[in-house]
Protein backbone atom coordinates (compact mmCIF):
# COMPACT_ATOMS: atom_id res chain seq x y z
CA UNK A 1 0.00 0.00 0.00
CA UNK A 2 1.37 3.42 -0.98
CA UNK A 3 1.35 6.52 1.26
CA UNK A 4 -1.36 8.00 -0.95
CA UNK A 5 -3.53 4.92 -0.50
CA UNK A 6 -2.93 5.01 3.25
CA UNK A 7 -3.97 8.69 3.40
CA UNK A 8 -7.16 7.87 1.49
CA UNK A 9 -7.87 5.02 3.90
CA UNK A 10 -7.42 7.25 6.96
CA UNK A 11 -9.50 10.03 5.37
CA UNK A 12 -12.33 7.61 4.68
CA UNK A 13 -12.19 6.47 8.31
CA UNK A 14 -12.36 10.06 9.60
CA UNK A 15 -15.34 10.74 7.38
CA UNK A 16 -17.11 7.63 8.61
CA UNK A 17 -17.03 5.86 5.25
CA UNK A 18 -15.35 2.79 6.77
CA UNK A 19 -15.62 1.32 10.26
CA UNK A 20 -12.87 1.14 12.86
CA UNK A 21 -12.84 -2.65 12.50
CA UNK A 22 -12.41 -2.37 8.74
CA UNK A 23 -9.50 0.01 9.26
CA UNK A 24 -7.88 -2.33 11.76
CA UNK A 25 -8.34 -5.32 9.44
CA UNK A 26 -6.63 -3.43 6.60
CA UNK A 27 -3.74 -2.18 8.73
CA UNK A 28 -3.23 -5.62 10.23
CA UNK A 29 -2.38 -7.03 6.83
CA UNK A 30 0.12 -4.38 5.80
CA UNK A 31 3.58 -4.82 7.22
CA UNK A 32 5.97 -7.49 5.99
CA UNK A 33 9.70 -7.66 5.43
CA UNK A 34 11.44 -9.21 2.43
CA UNK A 35 14.90 -10.70 2.79
CA UNK A 36 15.28 -11.95 -0.77
CA UNK A 37 14.71 -15.58 0.22
CA UNK A 38 11.80 -15.04 2.64
CA UNK A 39 8.92 -12.63 3.14
CA UNK A 40 8.37 -12.28 6.87
CA UNK A 41 4.84 -11.52 8.04
CA UNK A 42 5.39 -9.20 11.00
CA UNK A 43 1.68 -8.66 11.59
CA UNK A 44 0.96 -12.34 12.14
CA UNK A 45 1.22 -11.67 15.88
CA UNK A 46 -1.46 -8.98 15.66
CA UNK A 47 -3.84 -11.11 13.58
CA UNK A 48 -3.39 -14.49 15.22
CA UNK A 49 -1.86 -13.76 18.60
CA UNK A 50 1.52 -15.36 17.83
CA UNK A 51 4.35 -14.48 15.44
CA UNK A 52 5.13 -16.40 12.28
CA UNK A 53 6.68 -19.81 13.01
CA UNK A 54 9.80 -20.96 11.14
CA UNK A 55 9.65 -24.37 9.46
CA UNK A 56 13.34 -25.25 9.23
CA UNK A 57 13.34 -28.21 6.85
CA UNK A 58 14.61 -27.11 3.46
CA UNK A 59 16.16 -23.92 4.86
CA UNK A 60 19.87 -23.39 5.44
CA UNK A 61 21.09 -22.60 8.98
CA UNK A 62 21.98 -19.06 7.85
CA UNK A 63 18.48 -18.51 6.46
CA UNK A 64 16.83 -19.75 9.66
CA UNK A 65 19.07 -17.54 11.81
CA UNK A 66 18.35 -14.46 9.72
CA UNK A 67 14.59 -15.04 9.87
CA UNK A 68 14.75 -15.79 13.60
CA UNK A 69 16.49 -12.50 14.38
CA UNK A 70 13.85 -10.52 12.51
CA UNK A 71 10.89 -12.38 14.02
CA UNK A 72 12.16 -12.17 17.62
CA UNK A 73 13.00 -8.48 17.38
CA UNK A 74 11.54 -6.54 20.28
CA UNK A 75 11.30 -9.59 22.51
CA UNK A 76 8.59 -11.40 20.57
CA UNK A 77 8.41 -15.15 21.19
CA UNK A 78 10.27 -17.29 18.68
CA UNK A 79 9.40 -20.81 17.58
CA UNK A 80 11.22 -22.77 14.90
CA UNK A 81 10.15 -26.35 14.16
CA UNK A 82 11.87 -29.35 12.54
CA UNK A 83 15.21 -27.78 13.39
CA UNK A 84 18.51 -29.59 13.29
CA UNK A 85 21.55 -28.93 15.46
CA UNK A 86 23.14 -26.87 12.69
CA UNK A 87 20.06 -24.63 12.57
CA UNK A 88 20.25 -24.15 16.32
CA UNK A 89 23.96 -23.37 16.27
CA UNK A 90 23.39 -20.62 13.71
CA UNK A 91 20.48 -19.15 15.68
CA UNK A 92 22.35 -19.37 18.99
CA UNK A 93 25.18 -17.25 17.62
CA UNK A 94 22.71 -14.42 17.03
CA UNK A 95 20.15 -15.02 19.79
CA UNK A 96 21.96 -15.92 23.00
CA UNK A 97 18.78 -16.93 24.83
CA UNK A 98 17.68 -19.41 22.17
CA UNK A 99 16.88 -22.90 23.50
CA UNK A 100 17.01 -26.17 21.56
CA UNK A 101 14.78 -29.14 22.35
CA UNK A 102 16.45 -32.09 20.63
CA UNK A 103 13.44 -34.38 21.15
CA UNK A 104 10.89 -31.96 19.72
CA UNK A 105 13.44 -30.56 17.22
CA UNK A 106 12.40 -27.02 18.12
CA UNK A 107 14.20 -23.75 18.74
CA UNK A 108 12.54 -21.28 21.08
CA UNK A 109 13.32 -17.89 22.58
CA UNK A 110 11.49 -15.28 24.65
CA UNK A 111 9.13 -17.84 26.12
CA UNK A 112 6.56 -16.32 28.51
CA UNK A 113 7.76 -16.49 32.12
CA UNK A 114 4.45 -17.90 33.29
CA UNK A 115 1.25 -19.25 31.68
CA UNK A 116 -1.49 -16.74 30.98
CA UNK A 117 -3.90 -18.84 33.08
CA UNK A 118 -2.68 -21.72 35.25
CA UNK A 119 -6.22 -23.01 35.68
CA UNK A 120 -6.48 -23.75 31.97
CA UNK A 121 -4.22 -26.67 31.26
CA UNK A 122 -3.43 -28.42 27.98
CA UNK A 123 -2.57 -32.10 28.36
CA UNK A 124 -0.38 -33.78 25.74
CA UNK A 125 -0.53 -37.59 25.69
CA UNK A 126 1.56 -40.03 23.70
CA UNK A 127 0.50 -43.62 23.12
CA UNK A 128 4.07 -44.92 22.97
CA UNK A 129 7.61 -43.81 23.68
CA UNK A 130 8.29 -43.71 19.94
CA UNK A 131 5.54 -41.10 19.58
CA UNK A 132 7.20 -38.71 22.04
CA UNK A 133 9.05 -36.53 19.46
CA UNK A 134 5.73 -35.51 17.86
CA UNK A 135 4.10 -35.10 21.28
CA UNK A 136 7.03 -32.96 22.45
CA UNK A 137 6.62 -30.70 19.41
CA UNK A 138 2.99 -30.18 20.39
CA UNK A 139 3.90 -29.51 24.02
CA UNK A 140 6.63 -26.99 23.17
CA UNK A 141 4.29 -25.19 20.78
CA UNK A 142 1.46 -24.92 23.30
CA UNK A 143 3.85 -23.81 26.04
CA UNK A 144 5.50 -20.99 24.11
CA UNK A 145 2.03 -19.77 23.13
CA UNK A 146 1.52 -19.04 26.81
CA UNK A 147 -0.29 -22.11 28.09
CA UNK A 148 0.22 -24.35 31.08
CA UNK A 149 1.12 -27.72 29.60
CA UNK A 150 1.34 -31.16 31.21
CA UNK A 151 2.51 -34.34 29.48
CA UNK A 152 1.63 -37.99 29.86
CA UNK A 153 3.77 -40.37 27.82
CA UNK A 154 3.60 -44.08 26.92
CA UNK A 155 0.04 -44.81 28.05
CA UNK A 156 -1.32 -46.55 24.94
CA UNK A 157 -4.16 -49.03 24.59
CA UNK A 158 -1.89 -52.05 25.12
CA UNK A 159 -1.95 -51.15 28.82
CA UNK A 160 -4.86 -48.85 29.59
CA UNK A 161 -4.30 -49.10 33.34
CA UNK A 162 -1.41 -46.67 32.80
CA UNK A 163 -3.83 -44.05 31.46
CA UNK A 164 -6.52 -44.64 34.07
CA UNK A 165 -3.95 -44.23 36.83
CA UNK A 166 -3.51 -40.61 35.67
CA UNK A 167 -7.20 -39.84 35.24
CA UNK A 168 -6.86 -36.75 37.44
CA UNK A 169 -4.84 -35.08 34.65
CA UNK A 170 -7.48 -36.04 32.10
CA UNK A 171 -10.29 -34.42 34.05
CA UNK A 172 -8.28 -31.33 34.98
CA UNK A 173 -7.38 -30.45 31.39
CA UNK A 174 -9.26 -28.02 29.16
CA UNK A 175 -7.86 -29.35 25.87
CA UNK A 176 -6.15 -32.69 25.22
CA UNK A 177 -3.72 -33.58 22.44
CA UNK A 178 -3.41 -37.34 21.86
CA UNK A 179 -0.49 -38.58 19.75
CA UNK A 180 -0.53 -42.16 18.50
CA UNK A 181 0.89 -44.36 15.76
CA UNK A 182 0.30 -48.06 15.03
CA UNK A 183 -3.51 -48.49 14.89
CA UNK A 184 -4.20 -45.01 16.30
CA UNK A 185 -6.80 -46.13 18.83
CA UNK A 186 -5.90 -44.01 21.87
CA UNK A 187 -7.73 -40.78 20.86
CA UNK A 188 -11.03 -42.69 20.72
CA UNK A 189 -10.47 -44.01 24.22
CA UNK A 190 -9.61 -40.57 25.60
CA UNK A 191 -12.44 -38.93 23.67
CA UNK A 192 -14.91 -41.29 25.28
CA UNK A 193 -13.80 -40.30 28.78
CA UNK A 194 -13.70 -36.49 28.75
CA UNK A 195 -15.93 -33.51 27.97
CA UNK A 196 -13.23 -31.27 26.45
CA UNK A 197 -11.84 -30.98 22.91
CA UNK A 198 -9.48 -33.78 21.90
CA UNK A 199 -6.98 -33.21 19.09
CA UNK A 200 -5.73 -36.46 17.58
CA UNK A 201 -2.29 -36.61 15.98
CA UNK A 202 -1.43 -39.69 13.91
CA UNK A 203 2.26 -40.52 13.71
CA UNK A 204 4.25 -42.42 11.12
CA UNK A 205 5.31 -44.94 13.78
CA UNK A 206 4.36 -48.54 13.02
CA UNK A 207 5.04 -51.62 10.96
CA UNK A 208 4.43 -52.02 7.22
CA UNK A 209 0.64 -52.06 7.31
CA UNK A 210 0.63 -48.71 9.13
CA UNK A 211 1.57 -47.17 5.75
CA UNK A 212 3.63 -44.40 7.30
CA UNK A 213 0.80 -43.22 9.53
CA UNK A 214 -2.09 -43.50 7.07
CA UNK A 215 -3.66 -46.34 9.07
CA UNK A 216 -3.62 -44.25 12.26
CA UNK A 217 -4.92 -41.22 10.35
CA UNK A 218 -7.89 -43.12 8.94
CA UNK A 219 -8.65 -44.71 12.30
CA UNK A 220 -8.76 -41.28 13.95
CA UNK A 221 -10.91 -39.81 11.19
CA UNK A 222 -13.33 -42.70 11.69
CA UNK A 223 -13.42 -42.43 15.49
CA UNK A 224 -16.75 -43.17 17.13
CA UNK A 225 -15.95 -40.79 20.01
CA UNK A 226 -17.50 -37.35 19.74
CA UNK A 227 -15.48 -34.13 19.82
CA UNK A 228 -12.30 -35.40 18.20
CA UNK A 229 -10.42 -33.21 15.71
CA UNK A 230 -7.63 -34.74 13.61
CA UNK A 231 -4.52 -33.05 12.25
CA UNK A 232 -2.03 -34.32 9.69
CA UNK A 233 0.47 -37.12 10.21
CA UNK A 234 3.32 -36.14 12.59
CA UNK A 235 1.94 -32.58 12.85
CA UNK A 236 2.65 -31.91 16.50
CA UNK A 237 3.02 -28.20 15.84
CA UNK A 238 -0.43 -27.94 14.25
CA UNK A 239 -2.00 -29.76 17.19
CA UNK A 240 -0.22 -27.63 19.78
CA UNK A 241 -1.19 -24.39 18.07
CA UNK A 242 -4.82 -25.44 17.64
CA UNK A 243 -4.94 -26.51 21.29
CA UNK A 244 -3.66 -23.08 22.32
CA UNK A 245 -6.37 -21.31 20.32
CA UNK A 246 -9.04 -23.56 21.83
CA UNK A 247 -7.68 -23.03 25.33
CA UNK A 248 -7.69 -19.27 24.85
CA UNK A 249 -11.31 -19.28 23.68
CA UNK A 250 -12.64 -21.56 26.41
Amino acid sequence: MTKTELRVLLRDFRKGKISEQSLLNTLSALRFESTGFATIDHHRHLRQGFPEVIFCEGKTPAQVADIAVKISRGGRPLLATRAGKSHYAAVKRKIRKAVYNSTARTITANEPKKPRDRDRMILVISAGTSDIPVAAEAAVTARICGNRVETLYDVGVAGLHRLIAKSDLLFESKVIVVVAGMEGALPSVVGGLVDVPVIAVPTSIGYGASFGGVTALLAMLNSCASGITVVNIDNGFGAGFAASLMNKKV
